[in-house]
């Protein structure tokens, strides 16, 4: 197997016929593997980082699935007296309407189920961000995905995504096979990780963003082989 090289065949969660029970199991068990793989911990470290000293802030998820990094960063946030207004934006029904279902706090939360590209957010979000959302997607379309998580945020955004490696495809491959419930998961996981990035493709489809939009952005290594891609815009000093 060619690790050097992103994979482009369609996951099966990208299908649009699939029963609600089937993306509900899914839902659950991406949740399950985000707590313990430390995937929350990753969405929870772009988003401080960008917050900085604030006690209050707005925040959107594009591809927010079943809301399950949004209920976290709501949990982080309590723990810490931050005041969170929260948006979450996906294309599937099924998968707003599990959120709707498993929202802690519906009051101070709104889901959209749309195409995050036909979205105008006003007033502008602080920061945006998605979560293993971007390794659907071809090169152009991450490069669009960055290119509207500027323009529609205030703050910055981030990403927390893959990293390609053959240590990661075959520990979730073993995981999944021996755990999983989920025909998707056990599909999918694995697929995930071939489509997923490496650092050298990350960075040039941020450098190439960049250039037609104002922002600084980093990325770092996470554990269990993961991305985190934060990104600053200019436009706002970097201490709040």
């Amino acid at each position: 197997m060619d690790f050097s090289k992103r994979s482009y065949e369609p996951e099966l969660l990208d299908n649009d016929d699939i029963p609600f029970v089937d993306i509900e199991r899914n839902m659950q068990e991406l949740d399950i593997i985000n707590t313990r793989l430390g995937g929350h911990r990753i969405t929870i470290k772009g988003f401080s980082n960008l917050i900085g000293s604030r006690s209050h802030a707005s925040v959107c998820e594009i591809g927010c699935g079943g809301g399950d990094n949004l209920k976290a960063l709501r949990r982080w946030a309590d723990k810490r007296n931050i005041k969170l207004s929260m948006t979450g934006i996906d294309i599937k029904s099924a998968c707003i309407d599990f959120a709707a279902q498993q929202s802690e706090s519906p009051e101070d939360v709104t889901w959209i189920c749309s195409d995050y590209r036909k979205i105008t957010l006003n007033p502008k979000p602080d920061i945006i961000f998605c979560s293993l959302f971007c390794h659907h997607f071809s090169e152009e379309g991450v490069k669009e995905i960055l290119s509207w998580m500027h323009a529609n945020s205030s703050l910055g955004f981030f990403i927390n995504d893959l990293q390609r490696h053959p240590i990661a495809y075959h520990a979730i491959s073993i995981l999944t096979k021996a755990f999983s419930r989920s025909y998707l998961v056990r599909n999918d996981a694995p697929l995930s990780v071939l489509r997923g990035f490496s650092r050298q493709e990350l960075e040039q489809m941020a450098k190439e963003a960049a250039e037609y939009n104002r922002f600084d952005h980093r990325i770092t290594n996470e554990w269990a082989f993961r991305w985190l891609l934060i990104a600053r815009n200019k436009e706002i000093p970097e201490t709040v």
